[in-house]
């Protein structure tokens, strides 16, 4: 017999996650309508949400009287590694509960000791790809999930557990010249990341990201959203990132939910790749073309549910006192 309560659960990918809205008629014309997003199911109350080569549903959105984040989702390989993160959560005294979602028959929620909402699944509903039914797309062309950043106070510990536990392998970070860790990018799937921990007063959403087929489909987004005639809606690029060498662009949704869209890194599935450092200092770090980045990108976030409702606390951490342009 399988010893459930040992052993590390075997995570995927990043797989979905659930905004909560304000206005959904408001937000389905920026999703939908402009970003191309396409519509799995629509309900009174919410929406589930894909890009052409997602098979199943990779962002629900549902009305509530305010904006946030109900949980980050990740999908594992087997239902043995559901119980690996119950056992896990027990051992830890992590808050958890087995819960249903649509097209999820099981899910675990559990709060990370950061106090990050997560759940887990297995088993989901899959549907046919709009890949290749190119009659179909709208929009500039959100072609799947690729990511999820959060800020948090404490980098350095979050990654050290996200690794130690969850088994997620570290590909990119920044470090000052004491060694402390600013920001980390670890992934499961062998992209650049699945998840990315940056500084900040946290825990609270930084972004959520899709990958885009090519860097012309994000300047198509730039175009359509200023022939929308919403161009404040661009917070920050098209530009290219030092780190993970990605083409990118941050639009903000009508509640100030942050959406990257993103393309062009690189695969780090080699077992003897490593991590790539990066000083802090280096201001090529966030644009490789020295572009200056806007104070809203470094202060701003979306606030993550707390496991027994309302909203978790944020908190200011110890890495502080550095200069905005900086971080």
């Amino acid at each position: 017999m399988t010893d459930l309560s040992s052993g590390m659960p075997d995570i995927i990918r990043i797989a979905h996650t659930i905004f909560t809205v304000t206005d959904l008629a408001a937000s389905r014309a920026f999703y939908v309508d402009l970003l191309g997003l396409n519509v799995l199911y629509e309900e009174p109350d919410a929406l589930y949400l894909r890009g052409v080569e997602d098979r199943e549903w990779t962002l629900k959105l549902e009305l509530a009287p305010q904006a946030g984040v109900r949980h980050i989702a990740y999908r594992v390989r087997a239902d043995a590694d559901l119980e690996r993160m119950a056992a896990l959560a027990e051992r830890e005294g992590l808050p958890y509960r087995w819960e249903t979602e649509r097209d999820r028959p099981r899910m675990l929620r559990m709060q990370d000791p950061f106090g990050v909402p997560v759940a887990f699944f297995r088993e989901s509903v899959t549907h046919p790809w709009l890949l290749q039914d190119y009659h179909l797309h709208r929009g500039p062309g959100l072609q799947r999930v690729d990511h999820v950043n959060v800020m948090t106070p404490e980098v350095g510990k979050m990654r050290d557990w996200y690794a130690k536990e969850l088994g997620f392998r570290t590909s990119e970070y920044t470090e000052d010249d004491e060694g402390r860790i600013w920001a980390a990018w670890v992934q499961r799937r062998g992209g650049v990341h699945d998840l990315a921990m940056t500084n900040g007063t946290g825990p609270r959403l930084h972004h959520w990201a899709y990958w885009m087929p090519d860097a012309m489909s994000i300047i198509r987004t730039c175009d359509i959203l200023a022939g929308a005639r919403q161009p404040e809606r661009i917070e920050r690029g098209p530009g290219r990132h030092g780190i993970s060498n990605a083409f990118f662009l941050y639009v903000r949704d009508p509640d100030g939910h942050r959406i990257e869209l993103y393309t062009s890194d690189y695969i780090t599935v080699d077992p003897d790749f490593e991590p790539i450092r990066w000083h802090l200092n280096d201001p090529r770090r966030q644009t490789l073309w020295g572009a200056k980045t806007p104070r809203s990108w470094f202060e701003e976030g979306s606030s993550l549910e707390a496991f027994e409702g309302g909203w978790v606390q944020a908190k200011e951490g110890e890495l502080k006192g550095i200069p905005v342009h900086v971080i």
